[in-house]
């Protein structure tokens, strides 16, 4: 399963996507364009000591994205695809998640891209809220997501009983920028 953040704005809550994806195993992919640096001391302290243990693709923009995302599975692309949007679609709750889906979010003030949430309007999923409220933080909704589909899709945790034993990369003082790879550039 992948995590994609497309043109994410805050760093805060890409730091917290990329600790979180660290902690589940789980590949962060970055969509161009990005509301800040790689460099970005906040995108650094939400991901804590952390970084060595991301892996973290950015992608030049989101055909890029899918073209690399689209060549890892046997499954067609676009039935990977879960697109998170608070306009509608199908509850996080009610919907069926496979164990190489590719959870989607867009930015934190504009969503996903109109044009590819048209595309593919049976791939939303949405989180129950409030009427009274326009969405969700970013990071909140990739965790809710990401533990959410790797349980429904029958995924194991980490086996965790609480205990926490430092990985041995974590004294390591690396900035984001440093773990990010490229792909699909051309």
């Amino acid at each position: 399963m992948d995590v994609v953040l497309v043109h994410p704005e805050i760093p805060h809550n890409a730091g917290c996507a990329a600790r979180l994806t660290a902690a589940l195993g789980l590949r962060l992919h970055l969509v161009e364009p990005l509301g800040f640096s790689l460099a970005d001391r906040y995108l650094k302290r939400a991901g804590l000591d952390y970084w060595p243990a991301v892996e973290l693709v950015v992608h030049r923009d989101w055909p890029a994205a899918a073209r690399a995302l689209g060549r890892e599975s046997p499954r067609p692309f676009t039935e990977r695809l879960r697109l998170f949007s608070a306009r509608g679609g199908r509850s996080l709750f009610e919907t069926v998640f496979e164990s190489d889906d590719v959870l989607v979010f867009g930015s934190e003030s504009r969503g996903l891209p109109a044009e590819l949430l048209a595309a593919h309007p049976a791939r939303r999923v949405y989180i129950p809220i409030r009427p009274c409220l326009r969405s969700l933080n970013l990071a909140n909704t990739v965790a809710l997501a990401a533990y959410t589909a790797l349980v429904r899709a029958g995924v194991p945790l980490p086996d965790n009983d609480g205990a926490f034993a430092p990985d041995a990369r974590a004294d390591q003082d690396v900035w984001p920028v440093e773990v990010a790879s490229r792909i699909e550039h051309g």
